[in-house]
């Protein structure tokens, strides 16, 4: 468990990153692609946004929103941002997992 109590999904773990990566731009839509991207793993917007949503609620991501423009309808964008919280989380679900990879061999290789 992180420091501050939550445990961390694949998902959450792989949002943060994305996040961390595109800091201080990313949104839901760049932090998508980012992940996609990087990974080739294709996620719902829906999943990315309620996974941001329970990010947030938990104090491990902060949103601020963005100028409104015109191509978006007038609407705002939400740009997302991992805490300081969200960060030692992150490290400690991180270290936990190479912690239970090391030594590990699949198919003849380390894992």
């Amino acid at each position: 468990m992180g420091k501050s109590g939550f445990e961390l999904s694949t998902l959450e773990q792989q949002l943060m990153l994305a996040a961390l990566r595109l800091h201080p731009n990313g949104y839901g839509v760049s932090i998508r692609d980012e992940l996609e991207a990087r990974t080739g793993r294709k996620v719902s917007f829906g999943s990315v946004y309620a996974t941001l949503e329970r990010l947030e609620d938990k104090g491990l991501i902060t949103r601020r929103e963005g100028e409104a423009t015109a191509e978006r309808g007038g609407r705002k964008k939400s740009y997302f941002t991992v805490s300081a919280s969200g960060r030692h989380t992150l490290q400690a679900s991180l270290q936990a997992v190479d912690a239970l990879r090391a030594g590990v061999v699949v198919d003849g290789v380390l894992a």
